[in-house]
């Protein structure tokens, strides 16, 4: 059975559940279910890129938040950028419940559709990408987002990521570092580190 999170079509029973968290000073409204990521509460990790996470200084264009689940990270920063953010997953109920999610606290300013990483994406030059990279689909697929998120991005545009050191950390900044020319831990905490790119040419 594909019963992770990273799959498609989760062949899980649905079991929803709703409950709110605190974001960046607004509180959302989220309903999860099973087969999705972090189901129970917004992890960690992505509660350190929220936090960490610079806009004021991006080129004009949309946000892209890869592997978005059902929403915490693109509806908040929708929120507090004004600016419309694409949020994608291969995972057809996550991005379901982001829909929802997005209608629950009534944030507008989002495109929110299935796509296998960058396989099935609406613009080619974003302000910024962010990922949470579904870490146990494996190296090749967060390396995947990693790499091919440059041509993806506007002169002055980020990527701005958040893996565990245990789970990989080191590799993805020397993989950013040679993809980008450029790589800064923004934030270590807990074993977490955001690691940010900046599109330099």
């Amino acid at each position: 059975m594909a019963n992770h999170y990273y799959t498609e079509n989760p062949e899980l029973a649905h079991d929803l559940e709703q409950w709110s968290f605190e974001l960046r000073g607004k509180k959302f409204q989220f309903l999860t279910d099973s087969g999705v990521f972090s189901r129970n509460t917004v992890d960690f990790g992505s509660r350190v890129l929220i936090d960490a996470f610079e806009w004021e200084t991006l080129p004009e264009g949309r946000l892209l938040d890869v592997g978005c689940g059902y929403g915490p990270i693109g509806l908040t920063l929708a929120s507090i950028t004004g600016r419309t953010v694409e949020m994608i997953d291969v995972n057809q109920r996550a991005v379901t419940l982001a829909k929802e999610n997005a209608k629950k606290n009534r944030v507008e300013n989002v495109d929110i559709h299935p796509s296998n990483i960058y396989a099935d994406v609406h613009e080619n030059q974003y302000a910024a990408i962010v990922s949470n990279p579904p870490i146990r689909a494996g190296k090749k697929v967060v390396h995947e987002i990693l790499s091919e998120a440059h041509p993806l991005l506007a002169i002055g545009g980020t990527l701005t990521v958040v893996i565990q050191k245990k789970q990989g950390a080191p590799s993805a900044e020397k993989r950013m570092e040679e993809v980008f020319g450029n790589v800064e831990i923004v934030t270590k905490d807990k074993g977490y580190y955001i690691l940010k790119s900046i599109k330099e040419a």
